[in-house]
């Protein structure tokens, strides 16, 4: 049966969406990985939300090149050789719901009139920031534990969206342990 295959013609061409890295070019050191993005290096980024353009649920997709000779299946199901300056596929990669809260007029607000509670009214809390204009801050210790949290992106907006911050700035990621998560045993000499 394998003999027959090869001689009747080769496989079958795979799905662009199948293709090795490599198999498609570098096109910049964004967070989606190689060899997709907009018109530079990563996504195309909205302005005013710092996320991938087209970003909905947790998702935004983005135009993926295959490299020149490149025989394969595009994301309409037509078989082509791609020179390198076709879309082949678009690729998922992870966004984050943002709905207008920067995350450094959080941390200013926070710094400089904790004590009156306007970080939790920006945030959307009124009932913790009347609390904490009422007790100036807890007296100080509860402006600084509020300002530590939202430092450190614990705290965020009331409605469960994510902060603005620039795409290519410092965020913080959660890492979980779940029993998924592989562990390496430590060897001792």
């Amino acid at each position: 049966f394998a003999a027959l295959e090869g001689a009747a013609g080769s496989e079958p061409p795979l799905k662009c969406e199948e293709l090795r890295l490599g198999q498609y070019p570098e096109r910049g050191w964004g967070r989606i990985g190689r060899g997709c993005g907009g018109d530079g290096p990563g996504p195309k980024i909205d302005n005013s939300t710092q996320e991938p353009m087209n970003c909905t649920n947790h998702t935004a997709y983005v135009q993926c090149l295959p490299a020149p000779n490149i025989t394969c299946r595009d994301h309409l199901g037509i078989e082509k050789v791609f020179t390198g300056q076709e879309v082949g596929f678009y690729k998922p990669i992870e966004c984050r719901n943002v709905n207008g809260y920067s995350y450094k007029v959080a941390v200013a607000l926070s710094l400089f009139l904790g004590w009156l509670g306007a970080d939790r009214f920006y945030l959307g809390y009124p009932a913790l920031g009347l609390l904490k204009f009422c007790t100036v801050g807890f007296c100080g210790i509860g402006s600084l534990i509020d300002f530590i949290l939202i430092s450190m992106q614990i705290v965020g907006p009331s409605d469960g969206s994510s902060y603005i911050i620039d795409y290519y700035g410092a965020r913080l990621t959660r890492l979980t342990i779940t029993n998924a998560t592989f562990r390496k045993m430590q060897t001792y000499p």
